[in-house]
């Protein structure tokens, strides 16, 4: 059997085992060890043994439970409540105002957490029945908090960046640097559309009454300085590594002491918080491992049948496509996966076959790993089964409909399309943040 067969024949196998509803690490690793012990007999043990040690010996992998342990207890301990207090007062009297603290909202989160649910379960419980309860059209709203939710894998600290490092063999220090400028500029381009569009038709976005404005200034400071402690808690965290003072690892460290002091400090960090907060903490954790594990493990074995150098040859001498029309046509194949698949899925499945050929075709790594986060953001949105649609319809409300759902996106989507299209001509949006702070 030819190598092309037995590449053809894993991949295959995987998308079996994923289709009939087998956990992700669960059916790539399966795969993976079945397809060593076939080829290489007793010696394909080695493999596994091999990735599960390198997993083990990642130093920046630390990293991980420390940034999801660090957004959790700041979310279980209410401080993200405060957040959405303070946009509510600060910001309700503009027209539409209360869905761009929503976007705020959803950047800080993101900040917080790296996950797109954290961000999609505050919006959908925090945000999502205050704004319906003043008025704003359902749809837009549900477009917002999607939209922002998503910015959860893109703004640093990304877990998913996380595990496309491990998978890529890239930095994360320079993959999350590479995230800030695109998802401040997703974020920039949501607020400006909210804005526009409630100043056209103000019945989708109707400022605050007069009562409710009417809040004393003490009160409204009272709300800023503790809106603004997340975001004071992040730059303390990343401004000593940006400087180069810490490691990604000590300020990730920082992060999560300085989080957990915060929530001391508030009097909100009771026996219950603690305990879900490290509960879930180590099931996340523990999932993104496994998940790692049993993809060094299968682009292993891939890389060992020659997979990457026979899909070349196919897309360069078969199809006769250059580098950047194979480029198109891995997004594209990511669209269409993020329709049944979440991002984590998506980049175990095809990092054995792309990230490869994407070196080889010459293209920088660091800005390809973000324009597979926003292509993955892209398609947790898009119809008919993106993954977000799905938590939305879960947390919403009843009066908000799978088809309000549906149709929320489209101008969100288009406009993360736009920003794809401009970071793919203009790459150094996403590489000039890394460039000059690991140039120092």
């Amino acid at each position: 059997m030819s190598f092309e067969m037995i590449a053809l024949m894993m991949f295959a196998s995987m998308m079996l085992m994923l289709i009939t509803g087998q956990r992700v690490f669960a059916g790539i690793g399966f795969v993976a060890v079945v397809s060593a012990l076939l080829l290489w007999g007793d010696g394909g043990v080695e493999i596994a043994f091999t990735a599960s040690m390198k997993l083990m010996k990642w130093y920046p992998l630390l990293t991980l439970p420390l940034f999801i342990y660090m957004g959790f207890i700041l979310s279980e301990s209410g401080i993200a409540d405060d957040l959405y207090k303070m946009f509510h007062v600060w910001m309700g009297g503009l027209k539409g105002g209360l869905a761009i603290g929503t976007i705020g909202l959803m950047v800080l989160i993101s900040a917080m957490n790296g996950l797109s649910v954290a961000g999609m379960a505050i919006g959908a419980t925090i945000a999502l029945p205050e704004l319906l309860k003043r008025g704003y059209d359902k749809r837009m709203i549900t477009g917002v908090v999607q939209a922002g939710s998503s910015l959860g894998i893109l703004v640093p600290p990304s877990v998913v960046l996380v595990l496309y490092a491990m998978i890529a063999r890239q930095p994360v220090g320079k993959l999350w640097l590479a995230g800030v400028i695109p998802g401040l500029m997703m974020a920039t381009m949501f607020i400006i559309y909210i804005a526009i569009r409630c100043h056209i038709n103000p019945k989708l976005g109707p400022p605050l009454s007069a009562e409710e404005r009417n809040v004393p200034l003490a009160e409204k400071l009272r709300l800023l300085g503790a809106g603004m402690l997340p975001l004071v808690i992040f730059f303390v965290m990343m401004f000593p590594f940006v400087k180069g003072w810490t490691s990604l690892v000590e300020s990730s460290a920082v992060g999560a002491a300085v989080a957990t002091l915060a929530a001391i400090f508030k009097r909100r960090l009771t026996k219950q918080v603690f305990e879900d907060t490290v509960r879930q903490t180590l099931n996340i954790s523990a999932m993104f491992m496994w998940i790692i594990l049993a993809a060094l493990a299968f682009g292993a074995v891939f890389d060992g049948v020659g997979a990457v150098k026979a899909i070349k040859s196919f897309f360069l001498e078969d199809l006769g496509l250059g580098p950047w029309g194979i480029l198109l046509l891995m997004q594209l194949s990511f669209l269409i996966m993020g329709t049944f698949l979440d991002d984590t899925a998506m980049l175990v499945i095809v990092a054995p076959l792309y990230v490869p050929l994407v070196g080889e075709l010459g293209f920088d790594l660091i800005w390809y790993g973000i324009l597979y986060t926003i292509t993955s953001q892209i398609a947790y949105m898009t119809p008919p089964f993106g993954y977000n649609l799905f938590l939305m319809r879960a947390m919403a409300p009843p009066e908000i409909t799978i088809r309000d759902i549906y149709l929320s996106v489209f101008p969100f989507v288009g406009i993360m399309l736009l920003a794809l299209v401009t970071i793919m001509v203009f790459p150094q949006i996403a590489l000039w943040l890394p460039e000059y702070v690991y140039a120092k």
